[in-house]
């Protein structure tokens, strides 16, 4: 299979799809791999590497997309990159595609198979190509979070881990995933008070377990959100329902009795945000100010932090990228959690939350594909 791999082109989104690493593994399994000029620069990676990797180095994102059968990205694509997919082409890449209805549209007039990496299932019920990302999105939005808190940024001006004699500042993770744990164990680490929110009671038990009664654990009741949202200096919101857009926890309301210069980091934003006030920032304004309340809403933090990011997201997406150049759409068929990740087919959404969330017909995956 010819494989490509354009240059991301989102604000400030310097990860790449295939690092030289992954090309070395696409090439052994016998595929050819195009690469777009300069689409590893973010991460360090030579035009030189990738040909020293078995890459065939391309001029232009147009060449890459013409050529190949299978888009491997980091990022859903633009709207100038959507209109150059086609039918009979494999996308694969994160889509979030609930919230986001013009992406949807144009996958679906292109008529190609696009592959989501947030919906690509496990054995155990996890979401593996998510969770690298949801790590590294967790653990940076303490960082996030403490950088808006210092006054001259907007914030309340507080350090979350305090000093002697000073109270430290508390954090409050709204739902206790995997960006949740890492949300918290950062915290943790500065020395902030953390309280994480969630509705599984055998969760909440695990994170008690895990941080060995150094963190509140509270079940996610509207009391107890509204109780910890109030008092908190900056909350997280953590919120996944796999393939659909994230609900709408925390509202304009009750930003009213929030601390004024608390800050919200919703890393929900991918899936259209929890907070009723969010909407997507860019690493080039990452904040904005609602009732006095500090919102930071980028919408591709891992983004910001390509070497780690790159690497962990290829570790997890070469398995099944390489099963999809090896077998096509055969592989999708033959691996249900392949088909959990199928979003769009030949026009037709086959990803249940995502059709629920935009209104569409939903086509059973392996009916579509048979067709």
């Amino acid at each position: 299979m010819r494989v490509g791999c354009p240059k991301e082109i989102k604000n400030h989104e310097y990860r790449v799809g295939l690092t030289p690493a992954s090309v070395r593994e696409y090439v052994a399994h016998g595929h050819q791999v195009l690469v777009e000029t300069n689409a590893g620069s973010g991460i360090g990676a030579t035009d030189a590497d990738y040909v020293a990797a078995g890459a065939t180095i391309a001029a232009t994102a147009a060449e890459v997309f013409q050529n190949s059968d299978m888009i491997v990205k980091v990022k859903e694509p633009q709207p100038s990159e959507w209109v150059q997919l086609r039918e009979g082409q494999i996308l694969y890449t994160y889509l979030h595609l609930a919230p986001d209805p013009e992406q949807t549209k144009g996958l679906l007039a292109s008529g190609v198979t696009a592959v989501a990496y947030e919906t690509v299932t496990d054995d155990r019920g996890g979401l593996p190509l998510l969770a690298p990302m949801s790590e590294v999105a967790g653990r940076l939005s303490i960082q996030a979070g403490a950088y808006s808190l210092q006054k001259a940024n907007g914030g309340r001006g507080i350090l979350l881990g305090g000093v002697p004699g000073v109270l430290p500042g508390k954090v409050v993770v709204i739902g206790g995933g995997v960006v949740g744990l890492h949300a918290a164990r950062m915290a943790v680490g500065l020395g902030a008070d953390v309280t994480i929110l969630d509705r599984s009671l055998p969760r909440l038990r695990q994170l008690d377990d895990i941080f060995n009664g150094h963190v509140h654990t509270r079940f996610s009741s509207i009391d107890a959100l509204e109780t910890e949202v109030f008092s908190a200096d900056l909350v997280i919101g953590a919120v996944l329902i796999p393939g659909a857009a994230a609900p709408k926890l925390v509202t304009r309301k009750m930003l009213g009795g929030m601390k004024k210069g608390a800050v919200i980091v919703d890393v929900a934003i991918d899936q259209g945000g929890c907070f009723e006030t969010s909407h997507a920032t860019t690493h080039s304004d990452p904040t904005y100010e609602v009732d006095g309340i500090i919102h930071y809403c980028v919408a591709n933090m891992p983004g910001a932090v390509p070497v780690t990011s790159a690497h962990a997201l290829n570790n997890a997406t070469i398995f099944h990228g390489l099963a999809l150049a090896d077998k096509g759409i055969k592989a999708i068929l033959a691996d249900r959690h392949l088909r959990n990740g199928l979003n769009v087919h030949k026009g037709k959404i086959t990803n249940a939350p995502v059709a629920e969330a935009l209104g569409l017909e939903m086509h059973a995956p392996e009916a579509a594909l048979a067709a």
